[in-house]
Parts: structure tokens; C-alpha cells; sequence
């Protein structure tokens, strides 16, 4: 139970603990809702252009699914393991000390979480809504930042707004992917076709097609992504020993269907090259083929609520992480603050806003996709290891939920995640170099705040 705020300036709001607000299908909402963003909708071309053949389009899309339960089901382990505000960075922490753990929080605010919402913030303003309006460039600068300020007003109120708020948008984007699927599989009216799924074929396996399925799985994991930011708000879920784990597999494996469903749906009114070609606008060119323009228009206007949704979890979840480093005392000592009456993080929310904020004024579109991608799975791939180590390390940890597969599964997520952070060097070399010297410039950073710590701690 939190403590109440009989008089603000008596209040420490360093100590005001998160309330448990989150219910089972709150979780799964905001597993559904963050990972379902821009990505089902822009990224297939991308992936069709990487591998030209349909089947191996569909095997991306596959692979990166399993990928991604795997490592779910690793999470599971350690969010019913250590259910505390924060997620990875708790669990980074107590697998290999502080110093990791405060290289991945330094890294998720400045570029994973930051770099998601303004890449989803661009993606809204620069992709979709001049759809329907004309806008200048200046014009799109200011919604996308009037995008990442909604958000940011809606969760400084509470985590229940920013819950139900997520919730609403998750059953908007939903059901743009069943509209979609319904239109194209019951509407097409013979406008389908049942060999856009095996031709082209593909062509021979060597160095070049392995390269090319990097490249395309890369993109599919940026589709992803967000599956894992439950585990940040996993202080603010009810009995979070089970709905915790429980959320964030039914989540995946939901997203999962939903997104191959949504690809065959592409694939059968569009040829792989045809998708390939669309340049982002592969939902809106199906559904104009099956229902014309009216039809796209419609589902354009879903993705700018899924968009939305999308960054709204980030905003919802990843502030906890920040909040629990600052309440190690490894951070900015305003971010541990709990708003008295809102019961949020609030100074978090609104740092986490302004930074998110500069990036859509100052990066690209691609540029942020490839620090996003580069960062993040550096740190997932010792997360999941976490799983191994703390086995070891912490054998009487009391365990709810055990990793399916293990430790063959946590083993394979591990092995891809080091294949992702390759792909994307080799891809995107100065992009993904400048991810990593971000990191690295953490480690000055944690020296400062560490030494802060020790001499706080001095009689």
C-alpha cells in the first residue's frame, strides 16, 4: 500500500511505493498493444525485399516469432522470479552486478525505448497521416512531438490511464489485422491467389541467402519488439508470481498468429514482389485491392491508432526502469520520485518524453530503427542468459514459473541474439557503432554515480 500525502512538502516521494494495479489482462494488453505498432503494417516490404520468395518471407516471419517466444518464456522465469519495477534491469542486476544492469537502463532511455517512440512518432506523422492531410515538414516535426506529449500527459496521470488508454488501442489494432484478414480471405472475390505463396521459390542456400534471412529477420524483430516491457511495470501488477509469466506468453503467441495471418492475408492478393515494391504500404495496397480506396483509407486510419498504441507502452512501462535505478541510487535522484497523488514515476515519464521528443527532431526514420534493434538485443541475449547464470548462482530462488525448453531454448534466443547484433553491424555499420559507443559511454557515467553512492553511504 502506498503511502498517503497528508502534506506535500512532508512527503519523501522517493520512498511512495508503486500501487499494484495491473490485472492479468492488462498484461497481455500491453504485450499485444507494444509489440503491435507500425511494424505488421510497414515492415513486410522490407523483409520482402531481403528475401524475394514468399516462403522465405513467411520463414522470417516465423523464425522471428519463435525467437521472440523464447525468449518470453525465459522473461516469465525471471518477472515471476523477481517481480519488481524495472524488469531486465533487475534482472541484469542480479545476474552479473550493477554495472550491466545500469548499461542497459543508460541504454534503454537514451536509445532503445526513446529510439522506439520516436521512430513510431515519425512513423505516425511522416508516413501515415500525411494520408490525410497535407503537411509540411515543420507540420510533421510538431505532431510527431504533440504525439509523444499526449502520451506522456495521459501516463503522468496514472497508471490506469495509461492502461486503459492501452487497452483501447490494442482492440483498435486488432481488429485492423481481422479486417484486413476477413477482407482479403472472404471479399477478394477471386482478386487471390493461391501460388503467391510458394512462388518465387527460393534459390539456393548459400553464404548470400543466409545474409539476406539476417537482414529480413532483423526487420521482423523490430515488428517484435516489445513483448519483453511488461517486465518493467511487474511492481504495479497484481499477483505478479502468475500473471506476470502468464500475461506475457499468452501475449506472444497471440501476436505470433496474428501477424503470420496477417502475411499470408498479404501475400494472397499481392505478389512477393509486389510487396516488396510498396514501400511500406503493403496493408493499404491489399485492402485497396480488395475493398478500393475506402477500404485503405480506413485501415490507414487504424495504424495511426496502433501506431499510437505502440508508443503508449513504451511510455507506460519503460519509466519503471529508470525509477528503480534511481532508487539504487545509480541514477538522476529526481527519477525516484512517485508523484503523491498520481502514484507514477512521474519525473521519469516526463524525461523519458523530452528525450524521446529531440530524437523525432533531430534522427531519421532508419537511423533510429538500427540503434533500436542494435542495443536492444545486446541486452536481451544476456537477459535470457541471466535465465542459466542465476540458476547457478541463486539456485534457491524461489522459482513459479520454470523456462520451457530449458536450457535448450535460452541457449538458441542467446545464439540469435548475437547473430541479430552482427546482422545489424553488417548492415548498418556506423548506425549500430554508434549504439554501442552510447553504451560505452555509460560506463563514465556509472562511475560517477556509483562514487555519489559510496560517499552518500560514508558516516
Amino acid at each position: 500500500m502506498a503511502p498517503e500525502a497528508s502534506a506535500g512538502a512532508a512527503v519523501d516521494k522517493t520512498k511512495i511505493a508503486l500501487p499494484r494495479v495491473l490485472r492479468l489482462w492488462d498484461v497481455v494488453m500491453i504485450v499485444i498493444g507494444g509489440v503491435i505498432g507500425s511494424g505488421i503494417f510497414l515492415t513486410p516490404s522490407d523483409i520482402a525485399t531481403a528475401v524475394p520468395s514468399p516462403l522465405l518471407m513467411l520463414a522470417v516471419w516465423v523464425v522471428g516469432g519463435l525467437l521472440s517466444f523464447f525468449g518470453a518464456v525465459a522473461f516469465a522465469e525471471l518477472g515471476a522470479a523477481l517481480p519488481e519495477a524495472g524488469g531486465i534491469y533487475i534482472y541484469l542486476r542480479e545476474a552479473y552486478g550493477p554495472l550491466l544492469s545500469f548499461l542497459f537502463g543508460w541504454t534503454l532511455f537514451l536509445v532503445i525505448d526513446s529510439g522506439a517512440i520516436a521512430t513510431l512518432a515519425v512513423a505516425f506523422s511522416h508516413n501515415i497521416l500525411p494520408r490525410f492531410a497535407e503537411l509540411t515538414p515543420l507540420a510533421k516535426k510538431l505532431v510527431a512531438a504533440a504525439f509523444v506529449v499526449f502520451l506522456g500527459a495521459v501516463n503522468y496521470a496514472g497508471v490506469r490511464w495509461g492502461s486503459r488508454l492501452q487497452n483501447g488501442l490494442t482492440y483498435i489494432k486488432t481488429a485492423a489485422i481481422g479486417i484486413i484478414v476477413v477482407a482479403v480471405f472472404f471479399f477478394a472475390k477471386g482478386q487471390g491467389q493461391a501460388v503467391n505463396f510458394v512462388e518465387p521459390a527460393p534459390g539456393p542456400f548459400d553464404a548470400g541467402l543466409l545474409k539476406a534471412f539476417g537482414v529480413g529477420l532483423v526487420a521482423s524483430l523490430w515488428a517484435y519488439k516489445g513483448w519483453e516491457a511488461a517486465t518493467y511495470s511487474a511492481g504495479e501488477v497484481k499477483n505478479p508470481q502468475r500473471n506476470l509469466p502468464l500475461g506475457i506468453l499468452v501475449g506472444t503467441v497471440a501476436v505470433i498468429v496474428l501477424y503470420v495471418v496477417a502475411n499470408l492475408a498479404y501475400l494472397y492478393v499481392l505478389p512477393v514482389g509486389r510487396i516488396a515494391a510498396s514501400e511500406g504500404r503493403v496493408a493499404l495496397e491489399a485492402m485497396e485491392i480488395v475493398a478500393g480506396p475506402f477500404g485503405a483509407s480506413l485501415v490507414a486510419f487504424l495504424i495511426l491508432f496502433s501506431i499510437l498504441g505502440a508508443a503508449n507502452q513504451n511510455i507506460l512501462c519503460s519509466p519503471r526502469v529508470y525509477f528503480a535505478m534511481a532508487r539504487d541510487g545509480l541514477f538522476f535522484k529526481k527519477f525516484a520520485e512517485c508523484h503523491p497523488k498520481f502514484l507514477t514515476p512521474h519525473v521519469s515519464i516526463v524525461a523519458i518524453s523530452l528525450w524521446s521528443i529531440l530524437l523525432t527532431l533531430t534522427g531519421t526514420f532508419k537511423q533510429l530503427f538500427t540503434y533500436v534493434i542494435f542495443g536492444e538485443w545486446v541486452f536481451f541475449g544476456l537477459t535470457v542468459a541471466a535465465v542459466i547464470v542465476l540458476r547457478k548462482t541463486k539456485p534457491g530462488l524461489e522459482r513459479p514459473y520454470r523456462t520451457w525448453g530449458y536450457p535448450v531454448t535460452p541457449a538458441v534466443f542467446v545464439v540469435a541474439a548475437v547473430g541479430v547484433a552482427l546482422s545489424s553491424l553488417y548492415s548498418a555499420f556506423w548506425n549500430a557503432m554508434f549504439g554501442l559507443l552510447i553504451i560505452c559511454l555509460g560506463i563514465p557515467a556509472y562511475l560517477y554515480w556509483k562514487a555519489k553512492l559510496v560517499k552518500a553511504s560514508k558516516p
